[in-house]
């Protein structure tokens, strides 16, 4: 892979428009995972997606222009699928896995196009909604995310000169490389890139892989940014997302099918993939429900993703969970991937080394991590809390109630419904800080 003076095109860029989004392949892998699942279960089904900037302080629409989002937006509109990436698709091996993706979903890929959005300001902030059929809202999740992201980044930097702008990169790599020299002191480190949502931008993504691939040899298994992994011949990255819970237990007609709904989806997921796919992850609605209500061929599977607890605290949640089951912890996979860090790492690695196999997904604190490397005064450049998720399916209200209070999505009500179903058990506020 060639590398790019990411300063030199900063400052140099005067372009009408420099994309941000340059392929559909630009997602991560597990969008692709379910996407070819809904579409063969839940073709008809409608669900809306909305932009939620849980940093409030930061707002959006005065620091990005409305016109620069939108040529964005239109832009990745206009992408399809390239024939090259249909055939890697097509052909590559994924998790051990040769044609992951059947062939009449490759060809349902060759026409698809992103749906169109709605876009306007409100206090300060974007209102950026996605309607239309779940198979093609959902794909806008990460182009709009990266976009957003990487919009505020070129403002922050607008106008810089530069040695500027060169200083700010030398500072972040030699940050980055930092943490990976720690990094390489964990000897049975497992990691990828989980980076792309909310990176700082394409090409400073692309930079970080590379640093990692050569920095830490093979503990770094790849990336979930399925372009990278094309690009930079890396294993794809991914599992599944809260998305599915959300769509199932908002289309669900009655209390019943609503307590059911997480593992409807796992039952689903199970039918389509298997071996290391099988991993769970627990707390779309508290994962002390989760486990609590979970049937025993879930004890089975491959592991789990905890994703809001703090690390070390749901972990040993799952670790329990697995030895009432009578389960051996040891052959059982824990991935970390909520807002991982340098420390938050290597704290988790250590406490649980020998006692469950790991993998860490290193996301937002991996690629886009410039706090204190600009030489000019600016804090436009600290990654803020940044989500798009499904609010709604066939007209219903779709609804997260996370182990975090703070990352709770969907309308008061309709939390206190789900809140009375699953139970509040666990739940505990924390900041959320990317």
């Amino acid at each position: 892979m060639v590398f790019t003076d990411i300063a030199t095109r900063t400052y140099n860029h005067n372009w009408r428009l420099d994309p941000i989004v340059r392929s559909l392949l630009d997602t991560d892998f597990y969008k692709l995972l379910m996407l070819q699942m809904i579409r063969q279960l839940h073709p008809e089904v409608q669900a809306t997606f909305e932009l939620i900037n849980r940093t409030r302080s930061v707002r959006l629409a005065k620091v990005i222009d409305e016109a620069e989002l939108r040529a964005q937006l239109d832009h990745a509109r206009s992408l399809r699928f390239g024939k090259k990436e249909l055939i890697w698709l097509a052909g590559n091996s994924f998790y051990g896995r040769r044609q992951m993706f059947s062939p009449e979903f490759i060809a349902w890929l060759a026409d698809f196009r992103l749906p169109d959005y709605e876009l306007r300001q409100h206090d300060g902030q974007y209102e950026l909604r996605f309607h239309g059929p779940w198979t093609h809202t959902m794909m806008w999740e990460i182009p709009a995310l990266a976009i957003i992201n990487e919009l505020r980044s070129r403002a922050a930097m607008k106008g810089r000169g530069r040695f500027e702008l060169d200083v700010l990169y030398a500072r972040a790599k030699a940050k980055l490389w930092e943490k990976v020299e720690r990094l390489s002191a964990l000897p049975d480190l497992v990691i990828s890139d989980f980076g792309t949502r909310r990176r700082h931008g394409f090409l400073w993504q692309r930079w970080c892989v590379e640093a990692l691939k050569e920095g830490l040899g093979e503990r770094f298994i790849g990336s979930s940014n399925v372009l990278l992994s094309m690009d930079a011949d890396l294993e794809a990255i991914g599992t599944n997302a809260h998305e599915l819970p959300m769509v199932y237990a908002a289309l669900a007609n009655d209390e019943e099918e609503l307590a059911s709904a997480p593992y409807r989806v796992l039952e689903d997921w199970s039918a389509h993939y298997g071996g290391n796919l099988l991993v769970a992850l627990p707390d779309a609605f508290g994962t002390a429900s989760f486990l609590r209500n979970a049937p025993d061929w879930l004890a089975d599977w491959t592991g789990f993703r905890p994703d809001s607890a703090p690390p070390i605290e749901g972990g040993e949640q799952i670790i329990r969970w697995w030895e009432e089951k009578g389960r051996d912890p040891r052959t059982k996979l824990l991935i970390f991937s909520d807002g991982m860090d340098i420390d938050s790492i290597e704290a988790t690695y250590r406490h649980f080394h020998g006692r469950v196999r790991m993998s860490f997904g290193w996301g937002t604190n991996l690629t886009n991590d410039f706090r204190g490397c600009a030489p000019f005064a600016t804090n436009g450049l600290d990654p803020i809390s940044l989500v798009c998720k499904v609010v709604e399916t066939n007209g219903r209200p779709a609804v997260k109630l996370s182990d975090n209070p703070a990352k709770a999505t969907g309308a008061p009500a309709e939390i206190e419904r789900y809140l009375r179903i699953f139970g509040a058990a666990g739940r505990q506020t924390a900041e959320v800080l990317v």
